[in-house]
């Protein structure tokens, strides 16, 4: 986020609107205010003049009224000047003029006397008018600035009263016309009349401008509320929306964070831990959920800690691989990547750690160069002994014959045997060169592991019990077989009975079983109460011409190890100086059949 005088801006709510929500609400929104507001105006202005033409109506029947009363004063006192009535009248501040004509439009009576004789409304319908006893309205212009609101219809000064008394004599009087040299409104015709009244506007147009305006101003309120309404529930969804997924993306990154298969470490801008997964805890010793929040300086190891603090992170992330004393006497081999976190405007936000554990790495490197290293030798050593086993032939021939022909002769005939038997050793030891060598071609046959076991222990009874060695076997009842070529695991297991004699000079046990290791493998476990391996030996047992012994060769266990790898299987070795020692080979196994069992069955039977 950008930064303002040192501190980060925060973004506009505005800023996640799509435009077309706004203009989509002001185009919904607008016509239909704006259609009320002037329906709601024209009302008001309906009202006003509805107001106006109610009150001059009511005007025109008060003077009608008036003008009755005077007529019947008239009686009884003579002359009666109405005209003072229509002046005195007309001096209400709301009334702007007052006035009677005929029907040709002659003023006969006008609250301005010098009105009187003159011609008004000649541009109206006055016959129409004269025979019509309903308001009629229309808008006066008396100035540029003044208006007034007119309302004319024909004057009945003489319209019947009630029946009885003074009012019957009214009528009487009624009855008969007036006489025009006493009074202007006097007339032969009294039906050709008509009256005008003019009420001033200021007031009323005052408060049509104050009602416009409060109509309007409330129109632009409620069509902000509106708005403000819309904007507020899409705010509302996009707040639903974002919520939500975020919190989908923050269970995402926690899941990827928490199950990656390298470990993460992030720290914040005061190297605080923020965040520590567990593959990150197993490796470096740590329990994520009492180290994060502490100070990264007293929890992590310093090799870590110097990535962090090298120039070079500013510009680029650091991958490197390192030795990380992980604990005061464990040193692991790590592949570490370091990088500074930002954030989208480049503001520093801490660092973030990713570690890899190279220990299984380097233990398969090891492995790899062992193997590129016995290859070659194997290869060498098929060559030298194709070489080497030519000569030996005629060296045995020739030994053969010295002992033939100087059979005579003991001491000539002992250097013969002598030389026989050193090169029938010597062709044994290029023979086991070669079968190291060579690729071990395997000729598997279901076959159960007790046969096996008992074959091998048959060829070396005689020789245990000579040595007083203790012969014991331990077969857990299963009806599991394993697919082996029979020829070379009694190889494997001659070789590694003899090796256990071997061990124990006078006496002592030999242990053999046979058990299940998991669901799909079976475990041989030959076991010696012999001197047992050193420890810094017991991991190169294996390797060829490696041997602790005085006239070994070092590849009896090289092959052995071939062939239990050339089953699929794998050989562990376990010793102890005092104890003895024990190796376990574990071998494929194969379910028992319907067919095993049919015939399993079939022999109980019998």
């Amino acid at each position: 986020m950008p930064k303002i005088n040192g501190q980060k801006k925060i973004p506009s709510a505005w800023s996640g609107i799509p435009p077309w929500i706004i203009i989509g609400a002001v185009a919904i929104l607008f016509p239909i205010f704006a259609f009320l507001t002037i329906q709601n105006i024209n009302r008001e202005k309906e009202y006003s003049t509805q107001l106006l033409v109610e009150k001059g109506a009511a005007l025109i029947r008060a003077f009608e009224a008036g003008t009755r009363t005077g007529m019947m004063g008239m009686m009884h006192r003579g002359n009666f000047r109405l005209q003072m009535l229509l002046t005195e009248t007309a001096q209400q501040p709301d009334i702007a003029y007052l006035l009677v004509t005929d029907r040709t439009g002659t003023i006969l009576a006008h609250n301005n006397p010098d009105e009187i004789g003159s011609k008004y409304g000649i541009n109206l319908d006055l016959d129409r008018i004269a025979q019509s006893t309903a308001e009629a309205w229309r808008e006066v212009q008396l100035s540029k600035e003044a208006k007034a609101f007119e309302i004319f219809r024909k004057f009945e000064p003489s319209a019947p009263g009630p029946p009885g008394g003074m009012h019957s004599r009214g009528r009487m009087m009624r009855s008969r016309p007036l006489q025009r040299h006493h009074d202007p409104f006097l007339t032969d015709q009294e039906s050709d009349q008509i009256i005008f009244i003019g009420l001033t506007m200021d007031a009323v147009e005052q408060a049509r401008q104050a009602d416009t305006r409060h109509t309007i101003i409330m129109s632009m309120v409620l069509l902000l509320i509106g708005f403000a309404g819309i904007i507020f529930l899409f705010l509302s969804q996009r707040y639903r929306e974002t919520k939500a997924s975020l919190s989908q993306v923050q269970a995402l990154s926690d899941n990827l964070v928490e199950n990656a298969p390298i470990g993460l470490i992030a720290l914040d801008t005061a190297n605080q831990i923020l965040s520590l997964n567990q593959v990150a805890g197993n490796i470096l010793k740590l329990a994520p959920q009492h180290v994060v929040g502490k100070d990264a300086a007293n929890l992590l190891p310093k090799a870590l800690l110097n990535l962090t603090a090298s120039p070079e992170i500013a510009s680029r992330a650091i991958s490197c691989e390192i030795e990380c004393a992980v604990s005061a006497d464990h040193i692991m081999p790590l592949d570490v990547i370091a990088s500074m976190l930002r954030d989208e405007e480049g503001a520093f936000l801490g660092y973030v750690l990713l570690l890899k554990d190279l220990s299984e790495i380097k233990i398969l490197q090891k492995e790899i160069a062992r193997t590129q290293r016995l290859a070659t030798v194997g290869r060498l050593a098929a060559g030298v002994a194709h070489e080497i086993r030519n000569p030996l032939s005629s060296i045995k021939g020739f030994a053969t014959f010295f002992k033939e022909r100087y059979h005579n002769n003991p001491q000539d005939k002992q250097t013969a045997d002598i030389m026989i038997q050193e090169v029938d050793r010597l062709n044994r030891v290029v023979g086991q060169l070669l079968e190291f060598a060579r690729p071990i071609q395997l000729v598997k046959q279901k076959t159960k592991p007790q046969a096996l076991i008992q074959d091998a222990l048959t060829l070396i009874q005689a020789q245990a019990r000579a040595k007083d060695i203790d012969i014991q076997t331990e077969y857990i009842p299963n009806n599991r077989s394993i697919r082996v070529d029979a020829d070379r695991m009694r190889q494997v297991l001659l070789n590694l009975f003899i090796n256990a004699m071997e061990a124990m000079d006078s006496g002592g046990r030999l242990s053999v079983s046979v058990k299940p290791h998991n669901e799909h493998n079976l475990a041989i476990a030959i076991a010696d109460t012999g001197h047992g391996i050193a420890a810094k030996d017991l991991g190169n047992i294996f390797d060829p011409y490696f041997t602790t012994k005085a006239a070994g060769t070092g590849l009896g266990l090289a092959i052995v190890h071939n062939i239990v790898q050339a089953h699929g299987g794998k050989i562990i070795a376990d010793s102890d100086i005092s104890k003895g020692t024990t190796i376990t080979l574990i071998l494929p196994a194969n379910e028992v059949s319907k067919e095993d069992n049919d015939n399993q069955t079939t022999r109980a039977g019998r």
